[in-house]
């Protein structure tokens, strides 16, 4: 069920109250605030473990071992 057909479902006419799908979905508890450590918020971290994946395909592609020597 998407978030229209739950929303229509606990209030039909949900057009005539809210200006938005969203603000109707907050006021019912459809749609929820989670509260997240604020390191995960940063780009970097989320990108972390799929740019960790990519590094190690590239390494088993071309064959190359450890960190490149500066």
């Amino acid at each position: 069920m998407n978030l229209r057909e739950q929303v229509e479902a606990l209030l039909p006419n949900w057009r005539t109250w809210y200006p938005s799908l969203f603000d109707a979905a907050v006021d019912l508890g459809i749609l929820r605030a989670r509260v997240c450590d604020p390191s995960t918020l940063l780009l970097q971290r989320r990108h972390e473990g799929v740019r960790q994946q990519a590094e190690q395909a590239h390494r088993e592609k071309w064959n190359v071992e450890g960190e490149p020597e500066e």
